[in-house]
């Protein structure tokens, strides 16, 4: 009879549950017998991915600044591997923000598919440098993959993503955004958001300053003195118009104002922010780590709004938050209007990172249905981070049974 020691033992029983956790989700059956194999320690390769168009009505137009969403044409990818586990992400093209259609997404998701043929999925930094040629032109579809492979990961591990990236946060508050509209429009929709819970509430501005100064002074007397009001330029304004809106809005206790004048002109935005008595947030003007850098060394921001969609996914999201915090300037995880399959990568980073000290994850708010199971979920204005293995999220299998394969 062979005798093992306690120590063996308790580590052999840690791995056996470690393999049902990682593959709850997925299958309990094949967990064990992964486990069993010895599985959890060989390495794992892509066999397969599935491509899906993914396109979600919602509720209305929403308008911003620079342009008027009308419908979510997102792509849902599926990474398979030869231990059974499958992780999955979603791509939201924003042609307003990153140039993206969906089209060129699907052109690109299929030659990514072709990359990653044959990888391991653990080796995630390897995969997104691989991909790097595609982040100028499909950093959505580049951040569908970051989070499949993550969401890999995490089910080997047998952890969330945000505890494999070291996080603790359980909960936290995000905002509800009011689209442009007519000042008394945009109050009505901040008051029923009130309503519902929601604590802050962001407005929508970026084009007439007087206007926006009668949007924001609406929106205040809607909430009451209690509420966080934040707001959002899209580019909308130049330097003088800028600078003028914002003294005219100090009363009205704005948290902050993103991106007020054009992303590409970093000393006009650090110019806003040195006459500002609101504080200023970058938004378009951060892509890529190498943006946060170039927005820090100029001083030109007080916060940096970072955006999986934009940057490329997870992995690139924690390295921004890394190089802002080098600089003492805090971030926000924002979106566009992914559902809740992107929005949860995206809460798993808010997680992880004491630095994101803000989150404005709401786009699933404005679709017409719900396709995701699992996943995390919001009560009162505040979002719970799931804890199953990976993500912690799917799509319904009845609603992907309606979606074409590519």
């Amino acid at each position: 009879m062979t005798m093992i020691s306690r120590k063996d033992f308790l580590k052999t029983l840690a791995l056996g549950f470690a393999g049902a956790g990682a593959l709850g989700r997925r299958g309990l059956a094949a967990g064990l017998d992964q486990a069993a194999a010895g599985g959890l320690g060989r390495r794992v390769k892509i066999t397969g991915v599935d491509i899906y168009p993914m396109d979600l009505a919602i509720k209305e137009p929403f308008r911003i600044a620079i342009g008027t969403i009308t419908a979510a044409n997102d792509i849902l990818v599926r990474v398979r591997t030869d231990a059974g586990i499958i992780g999955i992400g979603e791509a939201c093209p924003a042609p307003p923000i990153t140039g993206e259609t969906q089209a060129g997404c699907l052109a690109a998701a299929r030659d990514i598919r072709t990359l990653l043929i044959g990888r391991d999925p653990t080796a995630v930094e390897s995969a997104v440098r691989a991909f790097a040629m595609f982040l100028h032109t499909a950093p959505s579809v580049v951040a569908a993959y970051d989070m499949a492979l993550y969401d890999i990961v995490g089910q080997m591990a047998g952890l969330p993503v945000f505890r494999l990236l070291g996080g603790d946060k359980a909960s936290f508050e995000t905002d509800r955004t009011v689209s442009l509209a007519a000042p008394e429009a945009m109050a009505a929709k901040a008051r029923a958001f009130r309503a519902r819970g929601f604590r802050t509430i962001k407005v929508k501005v970026g084009q007439d300053p007087a206007t926006d100064v009668d949007r924001v002074a609406a929106v205040r007397e809607a909430v009451g003195p209690e509420a966080g009001i934040r707001i959002d330029a899209n580019q909308g304004w130049s330097v003088p118009q800028a600078v003028w809106a914002l003294q005219r809005m100090e009363p009205f206790r704005i948290q902050f104002a993103e991106q007020p004048v054009v992303a590409w002109d970093l000393a006009g935005l650090k110019a806003v922010k040195d006459r500002s008595p609101v504080p200023i947030m970058a938004d378009e003007a951060c892509f890529r780590p190498e943006d946060a850098l170039k927005l820090v060394q100029a001083e030109a921001c007080h916060y940096i709004n970072i955006k999986l969609m934009k940057a490329g996914g997870i992995f690139n999201s924690v390295r921004i938050s890394h190089i802002a915090e080098s600089a003492n300037v805090a971030c926000m995880v924002g979106c566009m209007n992914e559902s809740r399959v992107a929005l949860t990568a995206a809460v798993h980073v808010v997680a992880s990172q004491r630095n994101i000290l803000f989150a404005d994850l709401d786009g699933n708010e404005e679709h017409l249905a719900d396709p995701v199971v699992d996943g995390f979920t919001i009560r009162d204005g505040e979002i719970i981070v799931p804890e199953k293995p990976g993500l912690g999220v799917d799509v319904d299998p009845a609603f992907l049974k309606t979606l074409k394969k590519i």
